[in-house]
């Protein structure tokens, strides 16, 4: 270990390790045999890097991260023998996040709060917080300790008595409307006023999305959102600070309602499908919450006021 390199209380440094000038590694934490930690990698308290794996100049580590067995993190895009790269860019891997064996990094991905990058994997783009990514290159495949709808199944079979279900994430309902058919086709139709959770002003439609691609990822302060994917498949998942939940809109005669203040994303879009959103409100921007700490903070001040998070819904005509 060089001499200028800061190793905290109760941190362990395994056999044939080498730990780099200006390193800086917290509390608590374990560094592998056959580790090696380049010049200004910095960890907070609690991280854990097994045997073997590589950790470039600058990168960061959070507290509590895990690094599995030979996990290799680069902080040059495009590197050529013999020369230095000329804007060097590490990764940055958040708080609680786990990095399964032989997973490498690329420069400047971040990892966002508890995700989970699977063994193997190849990260060259940056990772939600609280994402499930596998493969070469990394794709989503789901959320950490989100809750599946299997209780909400019973809604989806036709001829369910069921209209609404409620979920266990604060003010997020599934509903189903009634299909009509006949020789000539199927209709499925609702009153906004008498069927909605609230009467529109806006709606927008959601299309031509790659399937790795992730949209959502904000909240609303006062406008509710109730989606509907009109064609193929959309993985939703709802978040209430307390709770995460995931929902798949498969079917055109069913409805999510996302009230506001609930952290929303949505990810695995089927080929070709279409999500339908009507919202409450005229689009504004500073209605939207797109980072989650933020989303923590108001979410606890409006339960420190006694209210339930759900934002303003001035103006809003709630069936």
């Amino acid at each position: 270990m060089s001499a200028d390199a800061s190793v905290g209380a109760g941190t362990t440094v395994g056999p044939y390790s080498h730990v780099a000038a200006g390193a800086r590694w917290g509390r608590d934490g374990r560094i592998g045999a056959n580790v090696s930690v380049e010049a200004g990698v910095t960890a907070g308290d609690g991280v854990t890097v097994a045997d073997g794996a590589r950790l470039c100049a600058g990168l960061t580590l959070e507290d509590g991260v895990l690094v599995g067995p030979n996990v290799t993190f680069v902080n040059d895009r495009f590197p050529r023998s013999g020369s230095a790269p000329a804007a060097p860019q590490a990764a940055v891997v958040r708080a609680g996040a786990s990095i399964g064996a032989g997973a490498t990094v690329l420069s400047g991905i971040e990892i966002g709060e508890r995700a989970l990058v699977g063994a193997g994997a190849v990260v060259t783009r940056s990772v939600p917080r609280n994402a499930i990514v596998v493969g070469n290159p990394a794709r989503i495949r789901g959320y950490a300790e989100a809750d599946d709808d299997a209780a909400l199944r019973p809604l989806r079979q036709q001829g369910s008595g069921a209209e609404v279900l409620e979920s266990s994430v604060e003010g997020v309902a599934l509903h189903r409307f009634p299909v009509v058919r006949d020789l000539r086709g199927s209709l499925v139709a609702a009153e906004f006023a008498e069927r909605l959770p609230f009467v529109p002003h806006r709606y927008f439609l959601v299309f031509d999305v790659p399937g790795s691609e992730v949209r959502g990822e904000h909240a609303h302060r006062r406008c509710h959102q109730f989606l509907v994917c009109v064609h193929g498949e959309v993985h939703v998942v709802a978040d209430d600070s307390q709770r995460r939940q995931e929902f798949v809109l498969d079917d055109n005669c069913l409805g999510l309602h996302l009230p506001p203040m609930v952290w929303a994303t949505q990810y695995r879009y089927s080929p070709g499908s279409t999500l339908l959103v009507f919202a409450s409100h005229p689009y504004d921007a500073d209605d939207y919450v797109r980072d989650y700490a933020t989303f923590l903070r108001e979410r606890l001040r409006a339960a420190d006021r006694g209210g339930d998070g759900g934002g303003d819904p001035a103006g809003v005509v709630v069936g």
